[in-house]
């Protein structure tokens, strides 16, 4: 299996559209330098396992930032809204599996589904877990990740058992350890969180048009006050920050994959005004557009 960088694509909602290996084998291994980009706000359906090999990241899961040093790392689970940064300008790489949970359950009905997996799937509070390698059993997943990251790289014969039993025991573990697990989450958490889902949608659905705060909150009926609470709490950041972030992201995949003139490009994102959208632009990727694209 080849590894790969971390390279999002997302729909509406913030559903990450990459297909994470393939329908007999369904796991990814990816590996990725937090100092060049960040991994933007989305989700998926697969398990995440996150080790951080250099530096420190921000790992943010539904409004919850976590800061992960070297030798740690983390776990996401299924359909969370979540994100990673660098964290305080130091270096930052990082080794990642994305799995669908079917590979180690199988089956729906089977008894790895129904005692191990579905007590962590189900767990609508139990968004994610800080790994402390201090701590001696999450050590153990920690070494397991490590390991199913290096059989996935090498791939040797019989590689595909290896790494199934490999995360079977990560599985094991955590559903073993699940009601130690601290977990906070209150309702009004997990409906903000639903609520930036959709707010996200309708961003991605009218980031060209002059939309306003008062919209974005309309999209979902909540006042503007509840609005920027809402994203202040999920996301850490004002619904115009992120607008402004995810149009700048837009024009970059833009300058990246077509002809365009820079600006339509800027046009059709949103801009109106060429000298604001380079100025964004600059103040996000720290070069021109012109300059970016020549990259």
């Amino acid at each position: 299996m080849a590894l790969s960088e971390c390279i999002s694509k997302i729909d509406k909602t913030g559903l990450e559209l990459i297909e994470h290996g393939i329908a007999s084998f369904p796991i990814a291994c990816y590996h990725d330098d937090l100092q060049r980009e960040c991994v933007d706000w989305h989700w998926h359906e697969e398990l995440e396992l996150i080790v951080v090999s250099e530096g420190g990241a921000i790992i943010a899961v539904d409004g919850e930032k976590h800061i992960v040093n070297e030798g740690n790392g983390f776990f996401i689970n299924t359909g969370v809204l979540h994100g990673g940064w660098i964290y305080e300008s130091i270096n930052c790489r990082f080794h990642s599996i994305v799995f669908h949970p079917r590979l180690v359950g199988g089956s729906s009905n089977s008894i790895f589904w129904t005692k191990h997996l579905n007590p962590i799937l189900s767990n609508i509070s139990f968004k994610g877990l800080f790994l402390d390698y201090s701590i001696h059993w999450q050590k153990d997943i920690l070494c397991s990740i490590d390991e199913a990251w290096y059989l996935c790289a090498n791939e040797e014969e019989g590689y595909e058992f290896e790494v199934r039993n490999a995360l079977s025991k990560i599985i094991y573990l955590m559903s073993k350890h699940l009601e130690c697990i601290e977990s906070n989450t209150s309702t009004k958490k997990l409906r903000d969180s639903q609520r930036m889902k959709n707010m996200i949608k309708y961003i991605d659905e009218h980031y060209s048009d002059n939309i306003t705060i008062d919209e974005i909150a309309e999209s979902v009926s909540l006042s503007v006050s509840e609005c920027l609470r809402c994203f202040h709490n999920t996301i850490g950041t004002t619904p115009i920050q992120y607008l402004k972030s995810f149009r700048i992201k837009k024009a970059a995949e833009l300058l990246t994959n077509t002809d365009m003139k820079i600006v339509d490009i800027g046009i059709m994102c949103g801009f109106q005004d060429m000298s604001y959208f380079a100025k964004t632009f600059r103040n996000i990727y720290g070069c021109t557009p012109s300059k970016y694209r020549r990259k």
